[in-house]
């Protein structure tokens, strides 16, 4: 089988590493982690990248996304299949698990999560870090900013109020067992000191990115969308769901 893979910056390392595991033929796009910042941004630049894959090409799409906001809901399967985690937000797919995510989630709130990628890859101007869309009040606040100023002026707007700092109080750096990672945890405990926030450190497992990669699609983990139907948010475990597209 033959797939496409379209998968979050901040995943860049973990996928390259699933990929070169599977049995599957996987080409991997990339896309910016900056589309975050406003979801519909998201959604429509992940349209446009199912509607050029090439049918006769691939056999099914797979997306190194969660539900991340609002920005899968409505993105609707082209031409081949599309496998989707069933996932708030990356950090699910960094933690293994929903039910580790929240787990730790409830035990921790407030938290920022820092792995390898997203340490290498962010703008040095952002101050938004992973998983911060688990305060919906905080993150309705800083996209607002954004359509109205442009995300580097919401950046430092947010930064300058301690509009973040107010929410979070957490810095928690993830290591990803497996892989042979980049360290920067030196970096995210001096930000944390900074921010007089608590620094901790949690390994990271990769088997829910992994079985993406492998093709292991259980309907409890991952959900599968034909050509012809969309992606809609649920509020339960399953986190989304598919439906015939509106004729």
């Amino acid at each position: 089988m033959r797939l496409k893979a379209i998968i979050c910056e901040v995943l860049a390392r973990e996928a390259y590493y699933c990929a070169a595991r599977s049995p599957h033929v996987t080409d991997i796009e990339l896309m910016d982690k900056g589309l975050h910042s406003i979801p519909a941004d998201l959604r429509a630049e992940l349209q446009k990248r199912l509607a050029d894959i090439e049918p006769t090409r691939y056999q099914a799409a797979i997306l190194g996304y969660g539900l991340c906001g609002t920005a899968l809901a409505g993105l609707k399967a082209c031409h081949v299949p599309l496998i989707v985690p069933r996932a708030h937000d990356c950090i699910t797919l960094y933690l293994g698990s929903r039910e580790r995510y929240q787990a730790y989630f409830v035990a921790h709130p407030g938290t920022y999560y820092y792995t390898a990628d997203y340490m290498e890859r962010r703008d040095s101007k952002s101050s938004v870090a992973l998983g911060s869309a688990s305060d919906a009040d905080v993150r309705s606040e800083y996209e607002r900013y954004v359509e109205k100023y442009g995300k580097d002026n919401a950046d430092y707007l947010m930064e300058v109020m301690g509009a973040w700092a107010k929410h979070y109080s957490r810095a928690t750096y993830i290591d990803i067992e497996g892989p042979q990672l980049p360290d920067y945890r030196h970096l995210v405990k001096a930000e944390a000191a900074r921010r007089g926030w608590t620094y901790e450190e949690i390994w990271g497992y990769i088997s829910l990115l992994l079985d993406l990669f492998l093709g292991n699609w259980d309907e409890d983990r991952f959900l599968h969308v034909e050509p012809g139907e969309m992606i809609v948010q649920v509020y339960d475990d399953r986190v989304i769901s598919a439906e015939l597209c509106p004729a």
